[in-house]
């Protein structure tokens, strides 16, 4: 299984609805893409406070590296994530982003 992490630092004054729609948007995509699986995003909500500007992040499990790849391709997934570029400060800088084999 591969599990694709996104941590994202938005820009201050993006609205909470704008990265919930963002997340619902992705929540749905992953509903129906075969081989994806628990799309689980938010808000952190970490007593430590050590998030250095990445207060939201989402994860998403895949069966393999080819659904992650199919998913990676979608025009959904590609729209949704210039989405979370455009608002994210310095654009691709304010994503990390990891996909780890578990």
């Amino acid at each position: 299984m591969i599990r694709h992490i996104v941590l994202t630092r938005f820009a201050p004054d993006v609205s909470e609805d704008e990265i919930r729609e963002i997340y619902t948007g992705l929540a749905a995509l992953v509903e129906r893409l075969p081989g994806a699986r628990d799309f689980k995003g938010g808000r952190s909500s970490s007593s430590e406070q050590i998030e250095r500007g990445y207060h939201h992040g989402f994860v998403i499990d895949f069966d393999d590296w080819p659904d992650l790849q199919t998913y990676a391709e979608n025009p959904e997934h590609k729209a949704l994530g210039a989405r979370l570029v455009e608002n994210a400060i310095g654009g691709v800088d304010g994503l990390l982003v990891l996909d780890i084999e578990v």
